[in-house]
């Protein structure tokens, strides 16, 4: 299913990343302009963005001191997203699709919805099933995730491992925002790993997607592999 997010793109020239990682610096006919950078995390441990033509589009909110905000750069035949959030949104979108039918009854879904002091991405109310979303940024055909290392991430786990037992169905979403990506693979030597183990063994259900920008919406594209080594469920 298709998003409604149908943006008016500008093409420019990525120069560089400043040191607010939410702002970098672009080209555009000839002018250098900062630009807002929509990710949690310096680009830069993800790709390499310097001199390659980018897509940007006008900010959505007012009074704010750029008037573009990164979105994609070109890749292959195709575009790799670089707004984060944009995850959240196509699986969002996508949630009453035939991907996600093993989901169940989804009549009632609530966005950003506490479960017991937890804030959860999306909440499936007919079958309190919780969902949170996660993305990846990466050029290689196997992504590794997660790229960096986050405390906030162990944290939900944590969280996430106590609604388990609480007997809430939780299901870990991640989502390529490069089309081209076909799997996922988490090592075994982090903690992220060890926290990760432990909520599957409580039930929690991990998949991956991949999406796509065409025509002008990012769409969830195909289901791709997650790789866990000793982990079989």
């Amino acid at each position: 299913m298709q998003t409604a997010y149908d943006p008016k793109y500008i093409t420019a020239t990525f120069i560089k990343e400043l040191k607010n990682r939410f702002l970098c610096e672009v080209e555009i006919d000839g002018e250098h302009v900062v630009c807002y950078v929509p990710s949690s995390c310096h680009l830069s441990n993800f790709l390499k963005l310097e001199g390659k033509k980018v897509l940007l589009v006008p900010t959505q909110t007012k009074n704010t001191r750029t008037q573009y905000a990164l979105f994609a750069v070109p890749y292959k035949k195709s575009y790799i997203i670089l707004n984060t959030s944009i995850a959240n949104r196509a699986i969002e979108n996508s949630i009453h699709s035939r991907r996600l039918s093993d989901l169940g009854k989804r009549k009632t879904i609530i966005k950003e919805h506490y479960v017991d002091g937890y804030k959860s991405d999306l909440f499936i109310k007919d079958t309190e099933t919780i969902i949170e979303i996660k993305s990846v940024l990466s050029m290689e055909i196997d992504a590794k995730f997660p790229t960096v290392f986050s405390e906030r991430s162990l944290e939900q786990l944590a969280k996430l491992k106590c609604l388990l037992r609480k007997g809430y169905t939780v299901r870990y979403i991640i989502v390529s925002l490069n089309p081209y990506l076909k799997s996922v693979s988490i090592s075994r030597d982090t903690t992220f790993y060890k926290e990760l183990y432990e909520c599957l063994e409580c039930g929690m259900r991990i998949s991956a997607f991949a999406c796509r920008l065409k025509n002008n919406k990012v769409f969830v594209d195909h289901e791709i592999t997650v790789q866990m080594e000793d982990y079989y469920g």
